[in-house]
């Protein structure tokens, strides 16, 4: 009997899912719908270096978020400068019976230092700081301390945007619901109750390359000493507000939304994470909640500024820097650039505690995609993005 009921539940909940996301759909071109619907059932796995003749394997999208236990996905996909169409699939809070929308907001883990990036542009713009400066300059509650490690170079702002300051702290675990917090000193001097080592050299900057969400700390603290106000409030009236990012903020915890607008974070093996999810006072690391629709909006004026047809927040000059690799061919000013086959795009992945995504956006035609999962498996976000290039013919 109850093997019975819960078959019945479990048909209940897939016809649920289905008619939620048909409905999304609905309001799209037939052509539109038809290449969702392409999109939807071509997912799969780059071909691996050492088998590049191998039959391709096409997966439907519903089949692989059961197959690696994805609750909740939430897509935006852009052409020609404009949201082409975004979807949501799935739970939001699989406990409550709240589906994902494509106003659900997640947790963008990493993607915040591409945002956090342009706020930074936006005070060197303004002409309130250097990119080649000591980073100490600008620095007035707290003091990098430079040991011998670094050689008697000085970091500039830059080298913390561009991931090349030769800093530690790769990335932050965040802190459960209830838990005191640290202040950004205490975070960057890895002094209780932060949870995370000093942020100290580890080699001279400007050498190589090496990760640290420690150094876009120091980024966001820098902010809130020349700006004399709250890091969240900055980038909402700096960034967010004037990009159209309207339901996205760096709040932590985001006071400013209601719970039944953010999504849950959910373990692999599909635990909920306690809390519902982490708090991340490093903001500019790893703090945005935002959604698809919102990052599409920030994708699609970078590229217009690029081309100089917009310049909501930073100039064609200075998105153009923003975008140039600073220390070697991938890593510019808070994004990622890449190069596939002809095409080159800026982009970034994130992985906050049950949550991940990844977006990309082409430096020229004004294409992209945006993707986002309240999981902490996100294998599905390459296969789906393959998809949505195979479908797009990008």
């Amino acid at each position: 009997m109850k093997k019975h009921i819960f078959s019945i539940l479990t048909g209940i909940m897939a016809c649920l899912f289905i008619s939620y996301a048909q409905a999304q759909q609905t309001a799209y071109s037939k052509e539109v719908q038809e290449k969702i619907k392409q999109v939807e059932q071509s997912l799969f796995n780059s071909k691996p270096a050492d088998k590049p003749d191998a039959p391709r394997q096409n997966w439907k999208l519903d089949e692989r978020m059961n197959y690696y236990g994805v609750y909740g996905l939430s897509i935006a996909v852009i052409k020609d400068y404009k949201i082409e169409w975004a979807k949501a699939y799935g739970w939001a809070d699989i406990a409550e019976k709240r589906p994902v929308t494509i106003e659900t907001l997640f947790q963008a883990a990493s993607l915040s230092k591409s945002l956090n990036a342009v706020g930074v542009l936006k005070l060197v713009q303004n002409k309130k700081l250097a990119l080649d400066a000591d980073i100490n300059t600008y620095l007035s509650s707290w003091k990098f301390p430079y040991d011998e490690k670094s050689k008697d170079k000085k970091i500039n702002v830059a080298n913390l945007l561009s991931h090349s300051a030769g800093l530690t702290v790769h990335g932050f675990p965040g802190y459960e619901v209830g838990d005191n917090l640290p202040t950004i000193p205490q975070i960057l001097d890895g002094k209780k109750p932060a949870n995370t080592s000093a942020v100290r050299s580890q080699f001279e900057p400007g050498l190589k390359t090496q990760y640290s969400g420690g150094g876009t700390t120091i980024a966001q603290l820098m902010v809130m000493d020349i700006t004399k106000v709250p890091y969240a409030q900055y980038m909402w009236n700096n960034v967010l507000k004037p990009m159209g990012m309207l339901n996205s903020t760096y709040a932590q915890p985001p006071v400013n939304k209601k719970p039944n607008q953010l999504a849950t974070g959910y373990r692999a093996n599909k635990n909920e994470i306690k809390g519902k999810y982490h708090i991340y006072p490093e903001q500019a690391a790893a703090g945005l909640w935002t959604n698809p629709t919102d990052l599409a909006h920030y994708i699609i004026e970078t590229q217009l500024s690029l081309a100089g047809k917009s310049n909501k927040v930073l100039s064609q000059e200075m998105t153009r820097l923003r975008l140039t690799p600073y220390f070697d061919k991938s890593a510019a000013l808070g994004v990622f650039i890449t190069q596939n086959g002809s095409v080159k795009t800026f982009g970034h992945g994130g992985a906050n505690e049950g949550f991940r995504c990844q977006y990309y956006g082409s430096l020229e035609g004004g294409n992209g995609v945006v993707v986002m999962v309240n999981s902490d498996n996100g294998e599905i976000l390459q296969e789906l993005i393959n998809s949505v290039a195979l479908v797009y013919g990008w």
